[in-house]
């Protein structure tokens, strides 16, 4: 009965024990999820009070060119334009397809060797980099002198170093137009030398020019306004010296009207012929915004000024009056901090850090306090990993979005392990004692038995009366 009762006792003491351990690992993991749930609530609510707000569009410009374009680089919204999407020829801005395939395609230290087809099917009146045949060059002097110049015998060698002929490489410009974004790009060769079957529109130009600013040797070598060749295998003098084609980059103190040079051009390829006109793709960057302008079939003007140029500053001095982009969240700053649940004490608290940048592009006269949708993964809990995505913040701003992964900032590490453990522990004490209460007393009557066996033998030896006898008999019985 006393073994029945400790067993009871022993066992209603574990069960006490294990449930208020669970009730307090729940209680602590429901307080955690409800700070977890109250920020996504809390930030949703204030991101929905902002959704309609969007930057104003402004129209009060004028160009002269009969096909133009202006967008914001980043988002790539459309804050101008003129017959963006007429057909028209593009002249040498189709270099620009050509310079984002020999960068997807090669590596800059790779070796082309310049053909005879590569010089003698340039024009006469078209520029060259006065490449020989046989020359060796590297991709990265051809790319300068592709984009500086503008050769049109560099564009022929890299088209067909990448494509083995001008029409495979062809093919794979029109591909890749598609790829991006463009909508009605047809090209014949890699250079933009007339032919009525090679035509582009403002707007895809406008696209490939945003495209190509993502590579950083593009955007280096779009803004050099010098470059030399150097001795080569089959020219060994270093004096084939261009300068860029591009006014706007070209710093000019002089007063006269004629002047581009705009400070805050960043590039990025001309063109023309007398069947496109003048023709640009030009980029432009202050503070943080940064626009590309195309123009196509630029003339000039009654007193000979260039339309092509006029036309790129007045859209770049729109945007700067304009526009701004402002950051809301620089990469890597810690946004909140959030309770984990199912953590340990000391890892519980997490801070949030913000993946990427987000910048916001507005009107330069909104006031506005764009607030962000928060949004943290589902069942968000331990253990997890320094540096792994929790959520995502989202700012709407019109029709526009902006957004970026969160991370966390360090480990967090479940606390689950450690009432487990105990709980085995205990559950391991219990069944062993248990063990001990309900096992037989084996040993103990053993002891008994042989106990008594030995208190027999000494008995039998103290009584020597019987055992004489015994012997007694023995002796005298016969043979």
């Amino acid at each position: 009965m006393k073994k029945t009762k400790y067993f009871i006792l022993l066992f209603i003491i574990t069960l006490l024990f294990e449930f208020f351990a669970t009730c307090s690992y729940a209680t602590e993991n429901s307080n955690a999820q409800q700070s977890v749930d109250s920020n996504i609530i809390s930030n949703t609510t204030a991101s929905n009070s902002n959704s309609n707000n969007a930057s104003n569009s402004k129209t009060d410009i004028t160009t002269y060119s009969p096909a133009c374009i202006l967008i914001e680089a980043n988002s790539g919204k459309v804050l101008y334009e003129k017959n963006s999407n007429t057909v028209r020829y593009p002249a040498s801005t189709t270099k620009i397809m050509t310079a984002i395939l020999t960068m997807e395609n090669c590596e800059l230290t790779d070796i082309a060797t310049v053909s005879h087809n590569a010089i003698f099917s340039v024009p006469s009146s078209y520029v060259t980099a006065d490449l020989k045949e046989g020359e060796e060059l590297t991709i990265e002097q051809l790319l300068n002198v592709l984009l500086i110049p503008s050769a049109n015998d560099a564009a022929f060698v890299l088209a067909e170093h990448i494509g083995g002929t001008v029409e495979n490489f062809a093919n794979m410009m029109n591909e890749k137009a598609k790829e991006i974004g463009c909508l009605n790009t047809h090209f014949v060769n890699p250079n933009g030398i007339h032919n009525k079957n090679h035509t582009t529109t403002a707007y895809d130009l406008a696209i490939m020019g945003r495209y190509a600013m993502q590579f950083s040797k593009i955007r280096e070598i779009v803004k050099k306004t010098r470059y030399t060749l150097p001795a080569t295998n089959k020219y060994n003098k270093a004096d084939r010296f261009f300068k860029t084609s591009n006014e706007l980059i070209e710093p000019n103190n002089s007063k006269a009207k004629d002047n581009y040079y705009y400070k805050d051009a960043i590039g990025i390829k001309t063109g023309y012929t007398s069947e496109a006109g003048s023709c640009i793709i030009a980029g432009a960057k202050k503070d943080n915004l940064e626009v590309i302008a195309v123009i196509l079939g630029g003339q000039s003007t009654k007193d000979g000024l260039s339309q092509r140029y006029l036309d790129c500053i007045n859209l770049f001095d729109y945007a700067f009056e304009n526009y701004k982009v402002e950051t809301v969240n620089e990469k890597n700053s810690v946004l909140k901090q959030i309770s984990i649940p199912g953590a340990t004490k000391d890892t519980k608290n997490l801070n949030v850090i913000v993946k990427d940048d987000i910048s916001i592009f507005m009107d330069n006269n909104s006031e506005e306090k764009y607030e962000p949708e928060i949004v943290f993964n589902d069942n968000l809990r331990a253990p997890i990993s320094a540096n792994s995505v929790i959520g995502k913040i989202t700012y709407y701003v019109g029709d526009d979005t902006y957004s970026s992964d969160l991370l966390a900032e360090t480990s967090v590490i479940a606390s689950g392990f450690l009432p487990i453990l105990i709980r085995i522990i205990l559950i391991c004490v219990t069944l062993y004692i248990i063990f001990l209460l309900l096992k037989k007393p084996k040993n103990k009557n053993k002891f008994k038995t042989k106990k008594s066996k030995k208190h027999r033998e000494k008995h039998s030896k103290s009584s020597g009366s019987g055992k004489f006898r015994f012997t007694a008999l023995n002796n005298f019985g016969g043979e």
